[in-house]
């Protein structure tokens, strides 16, 4: 299988746009914060240290999204011909993203109201992602 870097790059950028909506304020980013247990009412200071840090984390995520999507195109185009990319995507977060998040959410110390918090919304947000990936990779087909 030939590698586009381009659909992988695509990919990391539409997994960051897509995050920073999903958790962020315009969404869910207060209730998955309180889901979390943060402490909503950081000081300033606290909140610029965190944000130091913050790229590290990104380009950690953007690298992993990456490989992500080129997992996806692996197996979407070695899959039977009879299976849509959005069909495979949907089984591989139905049968792999979704009880991975499942268990991290469920099994957490956390609250079991906001454990089936962070479960939704994070499952949620990739499932979104995946069916995002299999529009991006089924255009480049």
């Amino acid at each position: 299988m030939e590698i586009n870097f381009l659909v992988l790059l695509v990919g990391g950028v539409a997994s960051l746009v897509l995050g920073m909506i999903w958790y962020g304020k315009a969404l869910f980013g207060d209730a998955y914060m309180r889901a979390l247990g943060a402490d909503m009412n950081m000081s300033p200071e606290k909140m610029k240290e965190i944000q130091k840090k913050m790229w590290q984390l990104l380009l950690t995520q953007f690298v992993l999204t990456m490989f992500q999507v080129w997992v996806l195109a692996v197996y979407i185009n070695s899959s039977i011909t009879v299976i849509t990319p959005m069909a495979n995507s949907l089984w591989i977060w139905a049968g792999f993203v979704m009880p991975t998040i499942a268990g991290s959410a469920l099994w957490s110390a956390r609250p079991r109201k906001d454990a089936w918090k962070i479960f939704f919304i994070t499952s949620g947000y990739n499932l979104v992602l995946f069916i995002l990936f299999a529009v991006i990779l089924k255009a480049w087909m």
